[in-house]
């Protein structure tokens, strides 16, 4: 494992990995010792005495690009930062990038690549890694340069450059990617293998190689050849320029990848969208043909994209320390999810004592020392976290007087560091193109780590007093500065010449990534996956204060990427990307090469746990609950690993397990409040608001949705309560994907029972509700009497995608008008008990007009039930896993259920006979 960067001592929470992104005013800076920005202002220049991104021996350091790509603002913070940031001075050409399924590392005489199959096991069983191992080296004949450039880069993709005065070789390498396409001057096409290859196919300027078990093709320009000579293997380029290599999932695959070997990858683009409750993301890669026509591509999906995309993919998958990928023919796909629920507040409820919350917040708004001494831009972020969420809790109760106090104290530091000049600002880097508050800290300065971690904070506490304080958050006044923080951690700009397009997030790994600079043997790495979508919901809540539509639908789109990504990546919520080797069901850090049950600065579980939970928000918090079975194991692993319940970090603790287990959490708290220390960024009075709250409405249910990005839903028992805030001047209904309604009043918070629609019952309101009933059955009808069916074991096998003993419900002489854009849904009551390791899986098939042949199947993603007795849902929002044929209008149709085990050694139960249990069909 890489070594760590020091912490403090005293340090409780941590920013960990690394990450920046900047904005600034849309040009760059004017020559001046003061940027006037509305209100505020930053510098143009660094306090004396510090120091801006530098090498690991203290030497300055500028991006490292060539000349083509000088003054555009380098995206650090990412899979291939360390092409263009050279932390290590004895380093001119990277460290190992984690492209996946290939991983590369440039060298003096060109491209290393690598596709790491197995993992391996470190650090004492508490790190899993597919570490970079050479396969293969992509050259040209004689390249002996002496560094790498960033060439060119795009949303995933980057072009290195190499140049030793004679020859000139670029590459663009990129997420997903099995091609490598190179582009090389004055020298031969040269791939230099790490053992003697076996060749599997020879077709002039297409060769197949077996190198360490990896297969690989080589393709050459039409009409050259490649020439094998030991390890090394050579093509003359027949005076073009241009040559490619893939690594294949099988050697039958030959084929298909030839179709595209010569459609080089020029680009690639993410475009997302918010509509109704649902955002989608199309990935689109830009090609030019070298040879004939083709301009498709192949590429391979991470879990979290596959997970939620209708698109088809073909039979190809790789290996990687994301779980499977999958490989899709073309150049684009689309994913499609519900939005993340996001609240400025958890609204008030029932069991909180107001007396009680009123002496809580007291004790924060009349503290001596308000912000506990902090001075640099994390610690500093904390302290106006805690206090800004604790302003809606006080406007709640009527406590105003506490309210503008603790605004007064969120503005007051606010408007100290955005403005330049006193003992704290924020300064601009010309030559990385990034803000810089000062004082830094854990490498802000020098490593360009953690913006998003840091910043985020100041963005959550402006958008906080915006919603009480419009005119405070006009451009004129102090807005003009918190955009500036935004264009710095989450540039939604591709032109601004001042910082680079999303400089931390990942759009295609689907995550942050907090290195500035991702000097590592394993990659860039990200810790604090929590406080990364603490700054996705800030620009959901500032979007929607500030009427920025397009900040608000950034922020919904980062939000709801980065939740699939941490219940897969993080938590691993469908048990099938950690390896099995690997003994833990979460992990405290994501690196390119694998991941770590560790954090930065302790091995203490608490921490481990809790670092991906903190802040605990209304915001940045309720994707989390989406996923109960795996809050539940995270609990229960933290309990077994720390010897009993948690200790130091309990409040942060205690308010995780309320996502999925309020009750519980309340018992806990309820036993434990008196004598506990809060965690820094955390106090009394949110955490009792919290856990309360939670226990009167129940969990928050992420199988519905709401038409506005601030709105959410909680299910206790039976019942739903609907909860969203509007911050339009007019009051406004706002819709949920059950169909109840809720009326919220102008700038105001409202919660109820809901309107209309159809209850308990799933989406689409516009299709026709089936109830499950034992003996197979399939019906319309209500008010049947809730009973069970047993699925059969899986028998240890995988059964994944394949029917193996299902229970098999059915209806016939179905008549229905398909509706357009709806989609089949359904929400089905499990029960493994505490048999561990099972997985139950769902189809769903249409024979449209009965004449026994089905024209539509939809295969959905299993679900994995936990080891504790009572009911979980599965539903649709797992994701569809593939379907084949089309819908159309139903004529004395039939539809059909079929469940069975797709994996595990036990039997498992379905609910049957309620309206708990249905199936929805897209028809009217």
């Amino acid at each position: 494992m890489p070594a760590p960067r020091n912490r403090p001592a005293a340090a409780l929470v941590m920013a960990t990995a690394l990450a920046a992104v900047g904005l600034v005013p849309a040009a760059s800076p004017a020559a001046a010792a003061t940027i006037p920005v509305g209100s505020g202002s930053y510098s143009d220049s660094r306090p004396a005495g510090t120091s801006g991104p530098t090498t690991n021996t203290g030497t300055p350091v500028t991006p490292k690009v060539t000349p083509a790509a000088q003054g555009k603002p380098v995206p650090t913070n990412d899979w291939w930062s360390s092409l263009a940031f050279q932390r290590y001075g004895d380093n001119p050409y990277s460290t190992p990038m984690y492209g996946h399924p290939l991983t590369y590392q440039a060298t003096a005489g060109g491209l290393d690549v690598g596709y790491p199959t197995s993992p391996q096991i470190v650090g004492d069983g508490r790190q899993y890694e597919y570490a970079h191992k050479r396969d293969l080296t992509i050259g040209l004949s004689g390249l002996n340069s002496p560094d790498t450039k960033a060439d060119a880069w795009s949303d995933w993709t980057v072009t290195p450059y190499w140049s030793d005065g004679t020859r000139t070789l670029r590459t663009t390498i990129g997420h997903g990617s099995p091609f490598v396409y190179a582009k090389g001057t004055g020298g031969n096409a040269q791939i230099t293998t790490a053992a003697a290859p076996t060749v599997f196919a020879d077709q002039g300027n297409v060769l197949g190689i077996t190198v360490a078990g990896h297969h690989y093709a080589l393709f050459a320009p039409a009409g050259t050849d490649w020439t094998v000579a030991g390890s090394s293997i050579t093509a003359g380029l027949g005076g073009k320029d241009y040559f490619s290599v893939a690594v294949l999932p099988s050697t039958d695959a030959l084929a298909t990848f030839r179709k595209y070997a010569f459609s080089f990858v020029t680009g690639s683009t993410v475009n997302w969208s918010y509509t109704g409750g649902t955002v989608r993301a199309t990935y689109t890669l830009t090609t030019e043909a070298k040879e004939g026509t083709e301009r498709g591509t192949l590429q391979a999906l991470y879990r979290h994209q596959w997970l939620h995309t209708a698109d088809a993919l073909t039979g190809y998958t790789y290996v990687s320390p994301r779980g499977t990928m999958k490989v899709r023919e073309a150049a684009s796909f689309t994913t499609t999810q519900p939005a993340s629920a996001v609240l400025p507040a958890l609204p008030g409820a029932g069991g909180t004592d107001p007396a009680r919350l009123r002496a809580y917040l007291d004790e924060v708004a009349n503290s001596s020392d308000p912000f506990s001494g902090a001075v640099d831009t994390y610690w500093t972020g904390k302290a106006l976290g805690k206090l800004a969420q604790l302003v809606p809790i006080a406007d709640r109760i009527g406590a105003t007087a506490t309210r503008d106090k603790l605004l007064g104290l969120t503005k007051g530091r606010l408007q100290d560091w955005l403005t330049a000049g006193g003992a704290n600002e924020f300064s601009y880097d010309p030559a990385w193109k990034t803000l810089i508050g000062y004082p830094a800290s854990y490498g802000s300065d020098t490593e360009l780590n953690d913006h998003h971690f840091h910043y985020g904070y100041y963005v959550y506490a402006a958008a906080v007093v915006a919603q009480y304080d419009p005119a405070w958050a006009a451009d004129s006044a102090w807005g003009g500065m918190v955009r500036t923080l935004i264009r710095d951690t989450a540039n939604p700009a591709r032109t601004d010449a001042a910082f680079p397009f999303l400089r931390g997030f990942d759009v295609y790994a689907g995550h942050s990534w907090a290195s500035g600079h991702q000097g590592f043997a394993a990659g860039n790495n990200q810790e604090s996956s929590s406080e990364s979508t603490n700054l996705s919901a800030a620009l959901v809540l500032w979007g929607s204060a500030t009427g920025d539509t397009t900040l608000r639908d950034l922020g919904t789109y980062l939000l709801t990427t980065e939740a699939e990504s941490i219940a897969q990546y993080w938590f691993d919520a469908d048990q099938q990307v950690f390896p099995g080797s690997f003994g833990h069901d979460t992990v405290g850090m994501v690196w390119g090469s694998g991941a770590a049950y560790s954090t930065w600065w302790t091995a203490n579980p608490e921490e481990i746990h809790g670092i991906n939970v903190l802040p605990v928000t209304g915001g940045g918090s309720l994707h989390l609950a989406a996923r109960k079975d795996a809050v539940r194991r995270n609990i229960a692993e933290m309990e077994r690993e720390n010897g009993g319940p948690a200790v130091e970090w309990r409040d942060i603790l205690w308010e995780f397990q309320s996502l999925a287990d309020p009750a519980a959490a309340k018992a806990k708290w309820d036993a434990g409040n008196a004598a506990y220390t809060p965690e820094a960024g955390e106090s009394k009075a949110h955490t009792y608001h919290w856990i309360s709250a939670l226990d009167a409405l129940g969990a928050p249910d992420a199988t519905v949705t709401g038409d506005l990005p601030t709105s959410a839903v909680f299910t206790k028992g039976t019942t739903r309560t609907y909860a969203a805030h509007n911050y339009g001047s007019t009051a406004r209904t706002v819709t949920f994907s059950d169909g109840k309604t809720l009326t919220v009043p102008a700038r105001s918070t409202a919660t109820g029972t809901g309107t209309g629609g159809s209850g308990p019952d799933p989406v689409p309101p516009t299709g026709n509700t089936f109830q499950l009933r034992s003996g197979g059955a399939l019906t319309t009808a209500t008010g049947g009497t809730a009973a069970s069916d047993t699925v059969p074991s899986a028998d240890g096998a995988n059964h994944d995608g394949t029917p193996y003993k299902p229970l098999v419900y059915e209806i016939r002489g179905v008549h229905g008008t398909l509706t357009p854009g709806a989609a089949t849904a359904f929400r089905l009551q499990m029960d493994a008990g505490t048999v561990v390791g099972l997985g139950q899986q769902a189809r769903i098939s249409y024979d449209l007009t009965g004449d026994g042949t089905f024209d539509r199947t939809e295969t959905y993603q299993y679900f994995a039930t936990d080891p504790v007795s009572g009911w979980e849902e599965y539903a649709h929002t797992r994701g569809l896993r593939s379907a084949t044929g089309t819908l159309g209008d139903l004529v004395n149709g039939t539809v059909r259920l079929e469940v069975w085990s797709a994996i595990g050694n036990g039997a498992s139960q379905l609910q049957t006979g309620t309206n708990t249990s249905v199936v929805v069909i897209p028809y009217s």
